[in-house]
């Protein structure tokens, strides 16, 4: 059987043979092309040497397992195929583990059982509105949020987007649905007075722990950044500190990795009166290192907050102590992440200059970080309209 057989006055099918099968049988893998450009059509020669490259892709494709035959495709088995072939080379494992959460939580319990090909631009609408206002499946009370929204048509755009890539469709069907709304929701932040009472319950702390939480609130690091913080990336002569990296934890084990963005790579200034506290902390740290000797587990990495025999921590442990620190103390709780929120707040109140806070957090635009700190912002322009009434009522009183 010939490897290249024309089908109509415009198409031709692809054969490949994959040699034996468990059954006895010989494999082989199909492809029809269609080819529309009508000037190609008609030149002979170019006609077929364009039919032989093509060929000898699709060949190249089966032969390394890349293939996808697009006949009676599922979504759900083309999930997997998108997992093989593109998200476990592309997506980081943290990230590749919350699409695949989402993806069998949210989205294949409605798509996973339609043809590909089938699903259009409405059942993708539809989909996105009854997500929007759904109940949720976690057993908490109300909708899902906002964000959760807007991460779930990202997953499904990145879905579909490789799907368009590999031919398998020709539009991309996401492209008619418009992202969700980015409802600003008021942040559940600290004031200065509480944060002054953190420092101070701080003090009677393990050190560790006393100064994990007084860089959150001082340097605005996400949790991420603050384990994936090494000895080497913090200049104590200089009082600075180097952002480099960002940890997490998967079901394989921790990942270390850069930040997404140029901007999340970033040079903090310490706060002078941290710096002695960090020098002391050093050096426990040091002795402990070496009192592991042969039991040290954290190779050439010297994170500044690991676990005993230099292991990274866990992400879940600084939540877990957080939320009983807040207990033990009766502080009104705010999650982790809501540190890095009370330290750009507070500098905003103090008079900072957007620009500079947008710089300390690693905020790739300006942008996030005003839409973000709107309310904080708010307060700070009331307190800009008090400077002038001030000024206004004294030069009222000075005509006088």
């Amino acid at each position: 059987m010939a490897n290249i057989q024309k089908r109509g006055d415009n198409s031709w099918c692809f054969t490949v043979y994959t040699g034996v099968q468990a059954n006895g049988k010989y494999g082989r893998r199909t492809k029809t092309l269609t080819i529309t450009d009508e000037a190609l059509l008609k030149t002979k020669k170019r006609l077929q040497d364009h039919l032989d490259t093509e060929f000898a892709k699709f060949r190249e494709e089966v032969q390394a397992g890349e293939f996808i035959a697009p006949q009676k495709l599922t979504f759900l088995a083309f999930t997997e195929e998108w997992r093989s072939k593109y998200a476990e080379k592309q997506l980081g494992k943290a990230t590749l583990e919350i699409y695949m959460i989402h993806l069998h939580s949210r989205i294949i319990p409605e798509l996973g059982h339609m043809k590909l090909d089938a699903i259009k631009t409405l059942h993708l609408v539809d989909l996105m509105d009854r997500l929007s206002t759904g109940e949720r499946k976690d057993g908490k009370e109300g909708t899902l949020s906002a964000g959760t929204v807007q991460y779930l048509h990202r997953v499904l755009r990145n879905i579909f987007s490789r799907a368009v890539d590999w031919k398998l469709l020709k539009v991309n069907p996401m492209d008619g649905v418009k992202k969700p709304r980015d409802e600003p929701r008021e942040l559940n932040v600290y004031t200065q007075q509480e944060t002054d009472h953190i420092f101070t319950l701080l003090e009677a702390e393990k050190d560790s722990w006393c100064l994990m939480i007084t860089l959150a609130l001082t340097t605005g690091l996400r949790r991420g950044e603050l384990l994936g913080l090494e000895w080497k990336n913090i200049n104590l002569d200089a009082g600075t500190m180097d952002v480099l990296q960002s940890l997490s934890f998967t079901k394989s084990g921790y990942e270390l990795k850069e930040p997404k963005t140029k901007a999340s790579k970033r040079r903090i200034e310490l706060p002078l009166s941290l710096i002695p506290d960090l020098r002391s902390y050093k050096a426990k740290c040091n002795e402990e290192r070496l009192a592991c000797a042969d039991l040290w587990e954290g190779g050439e990495q010297f994170f500044v907050f690991n676990s005993w025999k230099g292991k990274p921590l866990n992400p879940y442990s600084v939540k877990t102590w957080w939320t009983r620190f807040t207990k033990r103390h009766n502080l009104r709780y705010v999650n982790f992440h809501a540190l890095r929120h009370t330290s750009a707040t507070l500098l905003l109140n103090q008079g900072l200059h957007a620009k500079i806070i947008q710089a300390r957090l690693g905020h790739a635009n300006i942008s996030t970080t005003l839409n973000i700190y709107t309310h904080a912002l708010r307060e700070a322009d009331q307190a800009a309209a008090g400077i002038f009434d001030k000024m206004l009522k004294a030069s009222r009183q000075s005509s006088i």
